[in-house]
C-alpha cells in the first residue's frame, strides 16, 4: 500500500461533502499498527462556552478508528460500521490544533477494538476514547 497516495485519495476523494469535511478532519499519518488523524480547534468545533465539543472530540475519534479498521480488512468482501464507542475527557482546549492517533487494542475476524488519544501539539492528554468496529461480509 502506498501510505501517501491513500492519504491523499481519503483527504482529496473520500471525505468530501462528509462531517469529517465539515470538522476539518484530515488524515495524516498510517503506520503499521496506527493511524492519526488531526482536527483544527476552532469556533467550528466549539460548545457555547468557546472550548472543544465532545461531540466533535468523539466524531474526530469515531473517523480515525473507522479509517483504520477500513485499512486493516479486504474491502471488497466487507464494510466496516462502528458499533460503539467511549470517551472520557480529560481536559478542555479551546483554540489550535488537537491530534488523534488509533491504535489497536483488539483485530479480530469480526470485530476491531481501537484505543484512540487525542492530544492537543503540546501531547497533553485532551480525551482518551475506545471504539468497537464490526465488520460485515458485503452481499452481492
Amino acid at each position: 500500500m502506498d501510505k501517501q497516495a491513500t492519504l491523499d485519495y481519503v483527504n482529496n476523494t473520500v471525505v468530501k461533502n462528509t462531517l469529517m469535511e465539515t470538522l476539518s478532519i484530515k488524515m495524516i499519518e498510517i503506520g503499521d499498527d496506527y493511524v492519526v488523524a488531526e482536527m483544527p480547534v476552532n469556533s467550528a468545533v466549539h460548545q457555547p462556552d468557546g472550548i472543544l465539543h465532545g461531540g466533535a472530540t468523539v466524531a474526530l475519534a469515531e473517523s480515525v478508528g473507522s479509517f483504520a479498521s477500513i485499512l486493516f480488512v479486504d474491502t471488497d468482501k466487507f464494510i466496516v460500521r462502528g458499533l460503539e464507542i467511549s470517551a472520557n475527557h480529560l481536559k478542555s482546549i479551546g483554540s489550535g490544533m488537537v491530534t488523534a492517533t488509533a491504535r489497536p487494542i483488539h483485530r479480530g475476524r469480526t470485530t476491531h477494538l481501537w484505543e484512540i488519544k487525542i492530544e492537543d501539539e503540546a501531547r497533553n492528554l485532551i480525551s482518551i476514547c475506545k471504539m468497537i468496529a464490526i465488520l460485515l461480509p458485503k452481499t452481492t
